[in-house]
């Protein structure tokens, strides 16, 4: 099923609230309750689409002003609420693009274990035998399946802010993966844990994966993405910025985050810091091919699809190649989020595919505590 909200009064309050004072925290209001259609109706087996159809409604509001959401498997339904535009008041687009987030890790993960069933790598090997130069002599040896699920012991690297507030001043400035991996390096190896002994989730691990894989393939990030995954898969609308191009080009969102007091149009902003961990601009139905491609083995073969689905044998690990692991309802999900300002995402699926959920939230908290707008927008696909 296919559910649009126009909400007509509320995007010409949001227009006039606007006028006088750009992006000013605009009063939202929220229209009044509209009957469900019948075929929209939770079925035993099929997600909760009246909770669902909840997310959605008075769409935008203080949370989110758009969210694309796509349910598949057994009880297929797909919502889009909300507006592309404060200013315009215009509705949300079905086929918008947006900023990924760290969803690009999946493609990361899966081009380095291309290489692996390739044999140009191999998963045992290490940062030292591949990348000469990159560490210092103070690093034990650290290998690519320690970089794959976030044991590696590298610690964070330089960024253009840890927080919307503080990066939004820096949104025009490059940083290259060299000076990422540069900082860190800097900072030595994790003091408390030598590599492989715990899981520490972040950014560096996949900007030195984005290394390697150019180093192996002599070829360009974005060049070895598009061709080994997009193209086969007929992701037509998803790529990379060209360098430190700050727009989303094509039809898309705008997006917007709560900057001191006042909702700031953040759409336009080099994510070159990010790279392989969190560059790629996509679509719902692109990122709906990669879920159900990778995990039918249409992207990685087996073995090496198995990583993806490990979990290392350390406490507190949840995730394996990329992937992470939870449970909701007795069932056990797969999936992967994706946040930049004023742009959430989730791809999340059973490993038989019998659900999936792929969803683009123009959240106005996009780096904040994201469990909210997961619990509003994608829980609801696993509760049946």
């Amino acid at each position: 099923m296919r559910t649009r909200r126009r909400t007509t009064v509320l995007a010409a309050s949001l227009v006039l609230a606007l006028a006088t004072a750009p992006l000013a925290a605009p009063a939202f209001a929220a229209p009044g309750p509209t009957p469900l259609p019948a075929s929209a109706h939770t079925t035993p087996t099929g997600p909760d689409t009246r909770a669902l159809e909840a997310a959605l409604k008075g769409l935008p509001d203080q949370d989110a002003t758009a969210a694309l959401v796509r349910v598949g498997g057994k009880g297929s339904w797909q919502g889009v609420a909300g507006v592309r535009d404060l200013r315009t008041g215009a509705p949300a687009l079905e086929n918008a693009r947006f900023r990924a987030g760290s969803t690009t890790k999946i493609v990361t993960a899966a081009l380095v274990l291309q290489l692996a069933a390739e044999g140009r790598i191999s998963l045992d090997g290490t940062v030292q035998q591949y990348l000469p130069g990159l560490l210092t002599e103070d690093f034990s040896p650290i290998t690519v399946r320690q970089l794959l699920n976030f044991t590696s012991g590298l610690q964070p690297g330089a960024s253009l802010g840890d927080n919307v507030d503080v990066g939004h001043e820096h949104r025009f400035e490059t940083l290259t993966p060299e000076e990422v991996v540069a900082a860190s390096v800097a900072k030595g190896p994790d003091p408390a844990y030598a590599p492989g002994a715990r899981q520490r989730y972040g950014n560096i691990h996949y900007t030195v994966l984005g290394m390697l894989i150019e180093k192996v393939t002599g070829d360009s990030y974005a060049h070895q993405a598009a061709v080994r995954i997009f193209r086969p898969l007929g992701m037509r609308h998803t790529s990379f910025p060209d360098g430190p191009d700050p727009r989303i080009h094509g039809p898309h969102h705008r997006g917007y985050d709560w900057i001191d007091g006042k909702l700031v149009d953040v759409t336009d902003w080099n994510m070159s810091d990010r790279w392989a961990a969190g560059d790629m601009i996509s679509t719902t139905t692109d990122l709906e091919r990669l879920l159900v491609g990778l995990f039918r083995g249409r992207v990685v073969p087996e073995p090496q699809l198995t990583e993806m689905f490990t979990v290392p044998a350390v406490e507190g690990a949840t995730m394996g190649a990329a992937l992470q692991r939870f449970e909701l309802n007795g069932k056990e999900i797969w999936g992967k989020t994706g946040s930049r300002p004023g742009y959430h995402t989730v791809v999340a699926a059973t490993r038989n595919l019998s659900r999936t959920v792929v969803y683009s939230v123009n959240s106005t908290d996009a780096k904040g505590e994201g469990l909210p707008i997961v619990q509003r927008f994608a829980f609801p696909a696993f509760n049946r």
